[in-house]
């Protein structure tokens, strides 16, 4: 086949799924690179192989299992991280297994590599309508630190990286079940629902990194933020879960401070810790223009309207009792 030589990890994850779909099932035709060879390194190859797509063993938590793994490349798409709370993992994984993969890429002369990070590399907020570089990271966990490490050898090798804030949609197991479970424990509207949140839904960002990776026209390396341009209203999107039977409705409930719901929250303990409520309650929005315009990319109607492609899975998630 012509075109593009991608090396692509990350795809078994939540986005690197919808990349490898994408890909195998043509959006890079459509992007104007006229089809990919694509080889993906993962800890878990299909037995028997993945049809048209070369699966290769390698792991980032073992440099050495790269070796050669981007040899005749002309892209690596790095969607890979880990994600848990072991702190040893998350070094081994995002930063050192980060900069052995991209060093094999440097080292083979892949001309193109497009990094997937998080908007979460800046800790606490509330932040309201940044650019890339307006204000300075300041991460608060061991999963957001390694991420920005990580970020440094893309970066240093010309390529590309994208810090989405939150990503919704199929297979999403952290932003909606977190929304579930604040809903509960602190029953009412925060702050009245007026937070802006920067958001994208997981097959848009997943049609975005596809064109970065195989679009003819190269686009400049650096740092962009990669959620839809409009940010999302906290109460516009619980009003839209709730309309699709994701979450009861929040809509007759009293409106409280952000320090009345933190004293809601800490009365009933749960997983959801104080900083990912400040997440998804105050402004957390990035200015994210600029990549799509720069890829050449539509960015779609955005989350809200693509809310009812993922609420049968997330009907699913969050209650997994069989139906009739």
């Amino acid at each position: 086949m012509g075109g593009r030589r991608i090396v692509l990890s990350g795809a078994t994850g939540f986005v690197g799924s919808v990349v490898l779909e994408g890909l195998v099932r043509g959006w890079a035709g459509a992007a104007g690179g006229g089809g990919v060879e694509l080889r993906v390194v993962s800890r878990r190859p299909p037995v028997g192989g993945g049809g048209v797509v070369e699966w290769v063993w390698g792991d980032l938590a073992e440099p050495a299992s790269l070796r050669g793994v981007c040899e005749g490349a002309d892209v690596l798409v790095h969607l890979a991280s880990y994600i848990g709370a072991d702190e040893g993992m998350c070094e081994a994984v995002n930063v050192a297994g980060s900069a052995a993969l991209v060093g094999e890429a440097v080292r083979a002369g892949v001309g193109r590599i497009v990094g997937l990070s998080t908007a979460a590399v800046y800790g606490v907020g509330p932040h309201s309508g940044i650019g890339v570089d307006e204000v300075e990271p300041v991460p608060v966990s061991v999963v957001s630190r390694t991420r920005l490490a990580g970020e440094g050898p893309v970066l240093a090798a010309g390529g590309i990286v994208l810090r989405p804030g939150l990503v919704l949609g199929e297979g999403d197991r952290w932003v909606v079940p977190a929304l579930a479970e604040l809903v509960e424990r602190v029953p009412a509207r925060w702050e009245g629902g007026r937070g802006l949140l920067s958001a994208v839904a997981v097959g848009d960002l997943g049609r975005l990194i596809v064109r970065l990776a195989c679009a003819s026209r190269a686009v400049g390396g650096g740092l962009y933020h990669a959620s839809h341009p409009v940010p999302v209203r906290v109460g516009d999107l619980l009003a839209v879960l709730a309309a699709h039977g994701v979450l009861p409705s929040v809509a007759q409930r009293e409106e409280l401070s952000w320090e009345a719901c933190l004293e809601r929250l800490r009365a009933r303990p749960g997983r959801v810790s104080a900083r990912q409520l400040e997440l998804l309650t105050r402004d957390h929005w990035y200015r994210s223009e600029r990549v799509w315009r720069a890829a050449g990319c539509p960015a779609g109607p955005g989350v809200l309207a693509r809310t009812a492609q993922a609420a049968r899975w997330y009907r699913s998630h969050l209650d997994p009792r069989p139906t009739a």
